[in-house]
């Protein structure tokens, strides 16, 4: 809970800072400009490749085969479209970072590879015994 307060928190400032140091060196009009247009371009690539994801995942349901990286890679394109939507330069980075086929391959395959360690570690096991009790039918409520 504490990370995610603080992730909160963090991206604003990072944002601004941004803003300031790219701002003063490339002036503000060009700044704005430059925003609007690599969330434009994120956009349109992001699209494409939904629609790469969204044909690969048909092929895979043609084979009879369940298209889990591709609902993994549809969500996680989502997930893209909507960094690139936000205003600023480090979710821009983030945002792209995803869309790109390689490196979304290599961020998924270390988040999944994350998330099986800690479901492998995790072992909450209740031992116990059934015993089936047979009730009264002349027992009223």
């Amino acid at each position: 809970m504490n990370s995610l307060i603080i992730l909160i928190i963090s991206i604003p400032i990072i944002e601004i800072y941004l803003f300031i140091k790219i701002g003063s060196q490339i002036g503000a009009v060009t700044t704005i400009f430059l925003i609007f247009l690599t969330a434009f371009i994120g956009l349109l690539y992001a699209r494409y490749e939904g629609f790469n994801t969204l044909r690969s995942g048909m092929s895979q349901l043609i084979k009879n085969e369940l298209p889990m990286y591709e609902i993994i890679s549809g969500a996680a394109l989502a997930f893209a479209a909507l960094l690139l939507i936000i205003p600023g330069f480090a979710t821009d980075f983030l945002g792209l970072l995803i869309i790109f086929p390689p490196t979304r391959k290599f961020l998924l395959k270390n988040i999944s590879k994350n998330y099986s360690k800690k479901v492998k570690e995790k072992k909450d096991f209740i031992e116990g015994e059934a015993e089936d009790i047979e009730e009264d039918n002349d027992r009223k409520l």
